[in-house]
């Protein structure tokens, strides 16, 4: 079982194989590709730091506890109509997403997050909306999510 924190839940939609260092996304991709072959995979719902930001690279600020992640955590899991606690399958929280949220909804819930003008994640909800799941990834590593700088290049 997998331990996530609520806006990781989005990230996974949008997830194109880019992150923060080598190592994060080595880990982001593991588990990625883990949910996508095996949507029966528990995720139990946390409030705080996940098993993606035990890899989140020891470069200065730790951003996985800063306020603005945990109200964008509360926010996403209200989007989708899940609470802190809850252990649900994978596939039993693509299918809460589809119920429950729209594309458009990233630039609300999402709006400081840096990966949102990228779009990705918009795309992701909206493929998952057309019933196609999580994206399979070839060629992960390092990308940027900083200001200008596109993580797809």
């Amino acid at each position: 079982m997998y331990k996530l924190r609520g806006h990781h839940l989005f990230c996974l939609l949008g997830y194109r194989g880019m992150g923060y260092s080598a190592e994060y996304v080595e880990n982001m991709t593991r588990l990625h590709q883990t949910l996508r072959n095996n949507p029966k995979t528990l995720i139990q719902l946390v409030k705080g730091p996940d098993h993606l930001c035990e890899k989140y690279p020891n470069t200065g600020e730790y951003h996985c506890q800063d306020a603005n992640i945990y109200t964008r955590d509360a926010a996403i899991l209200e989007k989708v109509g899940l609470e802190i606690g809850q252990i649900l399958s994978w596939e039993e929280i693509e299918s809460s997403i589809r119920k429950h949220v729209i594309p458009s909804v990233i630039q609300t819930v999402c709006e400081t997050c840096s990966w949102r003008t990228f779009g990705v994640c918009e795309e992701g909800i909206r493929e998952l909306l057309e019933g196609k799941g999580l994206r399979e990834i070839k060629n992960a590593k390092e990308g940027h999510a900083k200001e200008g700088q596109s993580p797809l290049t």
